[in-house]
């Protein structure tokens, strides 16, 4: 029997998010190290996953699958694909960032209110977040895939409800109840949308009599029209508000404007991508006739999210609330790429998602290692960072670079081909589309612009530059925006044999839904 490569992936950062919160309060810095160790750990294993794929191989590769709740056809089933295993590799990847970047974040802070922070218990969190998010890029079982979509959405809460951010411009009970606010918003539209995707679960039990991706795909026996477009809908309400994709956004910049800087990037960069890949995995790969009849009206909220999302951020005052706007809008991005059904189009929303989750981290850590020497997150605040901290400031900008989709990075690639893909088939959505590019040139040198030049206000002066541990966390990420930047081809390698196989199952399946209608 093989070694379970896909599973120990998913366990160990779940056993090391207990034997985190299990060391004693006293030992907060071995808490530390042991969660550091763990992400390391679990990026070994990511590493090693990655390497034994075969891209020309089978669909699902390194697959198990065990009875569990038979009753109910159930089983614990997981496989990857090259989309999965560029998503593994890309949640490996940050978190080890994210845990060093909040180092300090969930020390105990002495307050009027002296509120205990508990420091073992917001680095397992995020190990336990990293369990959900690994494993439900494995899961080949639909209702296994539901209860880990569902139960991720437990740790995140306490996340940003527990553990929110000390740049917060009013009094702490202020702080505490927007806080509590942006946790609850999170909560409930991601439980509603959970609900609803809950329906359509049942339903396609109902209809297929397994939950298993690979049965129903062997099985290929389609549904009615009204049944699959209705089941579709189920799934596609969650998927988007986890993406988020506009009219049902606006829980994001609340969650990442009142979270921690990490925890900030754990929610864009590394839980929303679950959203995008399940559209990928579960909305075209059960419902492709369904999807391409949705298509006209998810292009049309994929474009408003673009131009929407990047006009206010474009407006923004708050960082943090500019870089979740602006996440927003290249979230409408990826969804247009998915949903224009070219394989150039999937293969640029695929590595859009990798390459978003690393620019978005790297501006958001920087900020945030910015926003925590002035203790404000009001761009107003700043100015002439550059003159004092030349290495924020230069990292900032490689950044912010990057968000704006500059030539030789990383997100470029993604960008062009998704514009590439819908130009194709949608030449009009593709034209209008660009203004999001330039918009989000806007943004980012604006921002730049008000914060790193001009005179050095006093607040700013004596600002420390970028320390070890800081460019420990940033150095990395920017390195690798320049290296996929110039040479995506090890990404790419992977993804497109099954970007490929997506696109052209479900071609296949609506040539037989129309043969059948003849």
């Amino acid at each position: 029997m093989s070694f379970p490569l896909l599973t120990a992936t998913a366990a160990l950062p779940a056993l090391g998010a207990i034997a985190v919160a299990a060391v004693p309060a006293a030992r907060r810095t071995a808490a530390k190290y042991l969660a550091l160790a763990v992400s390391l750990g679990t990026l070994v294993l990511a590493v090693l996953i990655a390497v034994r794929f075969e891209p020309g191989g089978d669909r699902f590769q390194l697959t198990e699958s065990h009875a569990w709740i038979a009753e109910f056809g159930v089983r614990y089933e997981l496989g990857v694909d090259g989309i999965g295993v560029a998503m593994l590799l890309l949640t490996a990847v940050l978190i080890p960032f994210v845990i060093l970047a909040g180092w300090h974040d969930a020390d105990p802070l002495e307050t009027k209110s002296t509120r205990w922070r508990p420091t073992q218990g917001f680095f397992a969190l995020i190990l336990a977040v990293e369990a959900m998010v690994v494993l439900s890029f494995e899961a080949t079982d639909v209702f296994l895939f539901y209860i880990l979509f569902e139960a991720m959405l437990i740790p995140m809460y306490f996340l940003i409800g527990g553990f929110g951010d000390r740049a917060h411009s009013g009094t702490e009970e202020n702080a505490a109840a927007q806080r509590s606010y942006a946790a609850v918003k999170f909560l409930l539209y991601n439980l509603i949308g959970g609900l609803i995707m809950l329906a359509a679960v049942i339903g396609l039990y109902v209809v297929e009599g397994t939950f298993s991706l690979t049965e129903i795909a062997a099985n290929d026996t389609g549904m009615a029209t009204n049944t699959e477009r209705l089941l579709f809908l189920g799934f596609m309400f969650a998927f988007a508000i986890k993406a988020p994709l506009w009219p049902l956004h606006t829980w994001l910049p609340n969650a990442m404007g009142e979270s921690t800087t990490p925890v900030a990037v754990l929610i864009t960069a590394v839980v929303d991508k679950v959203g995008t890949f399940a559209m990928l995995r579960f909305c075209l790969g059960l419902f492709p006739n369904a999807s391409e009849w949705a298509t006209p009206v998810i292009l049309v909220l994929a474009l408003v999210s673009i131009v929407y999302g990047a006009l206010v951020a474009v407006g923004q005052r708050d960082i943090k609330r500019l870089v979740a706007y602006a996440s927003i809008s290249h979230f409408g991005f990826i969804v247009m790429g998915i949903f224009v059904m070219t394989v150039q189009g999937q293969s640029g929303a695929t590595l859009y998602m990798v390459n978003h989750g690393i620019s978005t981290a790297a501006m958001m850590l920087v900020a945030g290692f910015l926003i925590s020497r002035r203790g404000s997150r009001l761009i107003a605040d700043y100015g002439g960072v550059q003159k004092v901290a030349p290495v924020l400031a230069g990292t900032f900008l490689i950044g912010g670079l990057a968000t704006l989709s500059l030539p030789g990075l990383a997100p470029f690639v993604s960008e062009f081909l998704v514009l590439v893909g819908t130009f194709k088939v949608y030449p009009v959505i593709g034209i209008i589309a660009t203004s999001g590019i330039v918009l989000a040139a806007l943004y980012v040198l604006v921002l730049y612009q008000r914060t790193m030049t001009g005179p050095v206000k006093a607040q700013v002066e004596g600002m420390p530059d970028l320390k070890a541990r800081e460019l420990l966390v940033v150095a990395p990420l920017i390195a690798l925006l320049i290296f996929l930047g110039v040479f995506p081809k090890p990404l790419t390698d992977i993804v497109n044999p099954a970007v490929t196989h997506t696109v052209s199952d479900a071609e296949k399946k609506d040539y037989d839904a129309v043969e059948a209608a003849k």
